[in-house]
């Protein structure tokens, strides 16, 4: 697959560890490329304006400016950036906030490599996506 054709990632998490984890999963996948790495929901907006990605894999539960008010902006600025909640929060109340914000997916962060893959692919096509 040609590099114009590969869909851009921004990954949005408080923990390093997590972010470190994400970007090593990604590698196995030839159509995703990670463009970035934020910090906090602010950060995220910042990197959206520089790097374009296609999808941001966003956490919901952050300081500072939590996920849902970054997916929020994210989509009122940015209408082409896909936001995919990723979290460790099992709760219908988060999941019904996060899709209001304008995310168009939810997943815990204990899925798998192959489901987080289909989900960005989804993600891309428009397609929703809840794995719980």
């Amino acid at each position: 697959m040609s590099e114009l054709a590969r869909i851009r990632v921004l990954t949005v998490d408080d923990h390093e560890i997590f972010r470190g984890g994400i970007r090593f999963l990604l590698l196995a996948f030839d159509d995703i490329e990670l463009v970035g790495e934020a910090r906090s929901g602010s950060e995220a907006i910042q990197l959206c304006q520089q790097l374009r990605p296609d999808v941001v894999l966003m956490d919901i539960m952050m300081p500072e400016m939590d996920g849902i008010e970054a997916t929020k902006a994210i989509r009122q600025r940015f209408p082409r950036v896909q936001v995919l909640a990723l979290t460790s929060y099992h709760d219908r109340a988060l999941v019904r906030r996060a899709m209001q914000a304008g995310a168009i997916g939810y997943l815990l962060k204990g899925v798998s490599i192959d489901r987080l893959g289909e989900a960005i692919r989804s993600a891309h096509a428009c397609q929703p996506t809840l794995a719980m």
